[in-house]
């Protein structure tokens, strides 16, 4: 792991040489914070159900144009749009299990809401960063053979997929890039408050981002993994590229809330960005198919709930997604 191939580029306000940071974030816990956690005696981790299946399954069509946007929930961080023309995928994972290795690690506990043979034709894929269950290579290698897409991402993940499989398409781009995909869609790379790895040794040698997409039907604000803070991550998105149509906000592995507020979202976390960044509305993704933290499976979606009702936010506006589930806008 430690001879495994990184990014080399030029230093700047958010990488030192070696590493990627965060000026406004927190770094990632240290192997003791995560020992701790794994391993005390006082840890309160719920079971979850072997299989929890979605009573949602879709169909894509082919394409989607017009004025429309199509927005397919795959599970956990992933997700097809369709819009302009375009067929975008986002941070697909068609594994069993989110790992380094094939048998062991977080497991499905539901099917993808998509079956991979009912794809359309894959243009682009964006991957938000390089954690297993956001960066899924075997995922990416079947992509890559069925549609040899384009693959957006931040800097360093490309690095990872080529050295892996040659044939994954990956570009990669900055924070505050703006990449132009076709048929009038456009993704700028926003910063996000997170860190990323592959092993032990290669921790914040790559990038990790969020995605503000530019679609006939307005702007989508696409986060796949982040923490709150103070919320000033999506108070500049809100400033730099708003009006936003829609935000896609993660709501779930965030148990214990003294490891991971730093870099994840729970609920109450999550309204509040929805309030900060002043998208229209939004939907929750990243609980309820692999079991990365200490919450119930349902915990999530009942948890987003209260936190709407106590800010006397309208259900409707922010939905936890299912998988399979469609929203068109």
């Amino acid at each position: 792991m430690s001879r495994m191939k990184t990014y080399d580029g030029p230093a700047s306000d958010h990488f030192n040489g070696l590493h990627f940071f965060d000026p406004d974030g927190a770094p990632p816990k240290s192997l003791r914070e995560v020992l701790r956690w794994q391993f005390s005696g006082k840890r309160q981790r719920a079971t979850w159900p072997e299989w929890v299946p979605s009573p949602h399954a879709d169909t894509p069509p082919e394409r989607v144009d017009g004025g429309k946007v199509r927005l397919s929930f795959v599970g956990h961080a992933s997700w097809l749009i369709q819009a302009g023309g375009l067929n975008i995928l986002v941070d697909p994972v068609w594994s069993s299990r989110v790992s380094p290795v094939a048998w062991a690690g977080p497991k499905r506990h539901n099917d993808p809401g998509i079956a991979f043979e009912k794809l359309p034709k894959v243009d682009v894929v964006l991957v938000s960063h390089g954690h297993y269950d956001h960066l899924d290579i075997a995922t990416l290698s079947r992509l890559a053979k069925n549609f040899a897409p384009r693959v957006v991402t931040p800097l360093g993940n490309d690095v990872t997929m080529r050295s892996t499989d040659s044939s994954i398409k990956a570009e990669a781009f900055d924070w505050h890039d703006r990449v132009e995909l076709g048929g009038g869609i456009a993704v700028h790379l926003v910063p996000t408050r997170h860190w990323t790895a592959r092993g032990v040794f290669d921790r914040n040698k790559a990038l990790w981002a969020s995605f503000v997409l530019e679609t006939p039907a307005g702007k989508i604000y696409v986060v796949c993994d982040s923490g709150y803070g103070d919320g000033r991550h999506f108070r500049r998105v809100a400033e730099k590229h708003g009006p936003l149509r829609l935000a896609i906000l993660p709501i779930g592995a965030y148990e214990p809330r003294w490891f991971m507020r730093d870099q994840h979202m729970n609920p109450e976390d999550a309204v509040k960005a929805l309030l900060d960044c002043g998208a229209q509305d939004a939907l929750g993704h990243h609980h309820g198919t692999f079991q990365l933290t200490d919450e119930a499976i349902d915990a999530p979606a009942k948890a987003l709930v209260e936190a709407l009702d106590t800010a006397k936010i309208p259900q409707e506006r922010f939905v936890a997604m299912k998988p399979g589930q469609v929203v068109e806008i």
